[in-house]
């Protein structure tokens, strides 16, 4: 699997339409007008782990 920062993934978030509905420390939550459920991203990450991402995938149906 690639390499991603968090920023990478934040803007592929955006790209697909999820928006940012809370923050508490690191870790932001977004949420898509027709797609169930929430995604959590820690920001910043230089190299996200491959868990983290696989965890994004399944939360917001995006492929890394």
């Amino acid at each position: 699997m690639k390499s991603y920062s968090s920023r990478d993934v934040l803007r592929m978030l955006l790209a697909d339409g999820w928006f940012e509905v809370n923050c508490v420390g690191d870790h932001h939550q977004f949420k898509h007008p027709t797609k169930p459920g929430r995604v959590t991203v820690r920001h910043p990450v230089k190299d996200m782990g491959v868990r983290d991402l696989k965890s994004i995938e399944k939360q917001s149906g995006l492929k890394f």
